[in-house]
């Protein structure tokens, strides 16, 4: 595994409702960072995938996603990880882009930028949007069940009823750093 893909709200950072508008809402959840620093310091890079409908809400401007980005992989770098890259879609769910996940197209630039192909690379997150994404884009699809994961995690439909479920990030990380 040269690459592992992860959701930001929900996997990384606590989700809210209300949406993440500024870095002062920026809150890693319990053991997440550590789990980017297990896979940054077993070779493996790691690139956040988010959609970011805020900014099309006008909730936030693009500055406020880079403050709040910065906060997040310097608190990564603080515990001996590394966000290598994070790519987001702008746009709000009435827009029907292909960078929105459930669509493919965030997955599929960041195997780009990094040379990879999807079949080998998990995709971490926490709701069936990500999971959808990550199998239409040809990603291996995982599931955590914090933010929204533990009531995906009931409501799985067949065609992703053999997802791998960990409980957080942290324990995601371990067994994928183990096969």
């Amino acid at each position: 595994m040269k690459l592992v893909i992860v959701d930001r709200d929900g996997v990384v950072n606590e989700d809210s409702p209300d949406y993440i508008r500024s870095p002062s809402e920026i809150r890693p959840i319990a053991g997440s960072l550590e789990a980017i620093a297990r896979f940054t310091q077993s070779g493996v890079h790691v690139a956040i995938a988010t959609n970011q409908s805020g900014l099309a809400r006008g909730l936030f401007d693009v500055d406020a996603l880079n403050r709040m980005h910065s906060l997040l992989c310097s608190r990564a770098a603080a515990v001996g990880g590394r966000i290598d890259l994070i790519a987001f879609c702008p746009h709000g769910p009435d827009d029907h882009c292909r960078c929105r996940k459930p669509g493919p197209a965030l997955l599929e630039s960041i195997a780009a930028r990094f040379s990879v192909t999807l079949d080998s690379t998990p995709f971490i997150g926490d709701s069936l949007r990500d999971l959808k994404a990550a199998a239409c884009a040809g990603a291996r699809p995982v599931l955590v069940r914090t933010g929204n994961g533990a009531v995906t995690a009931g409501a799985l439909p067949a065609a992703l009823a053999q997802t791998p479920v960990f409980d957080d990030l942290r324990s995601a990380a371990e067994r994928l750093l183990a096969t």
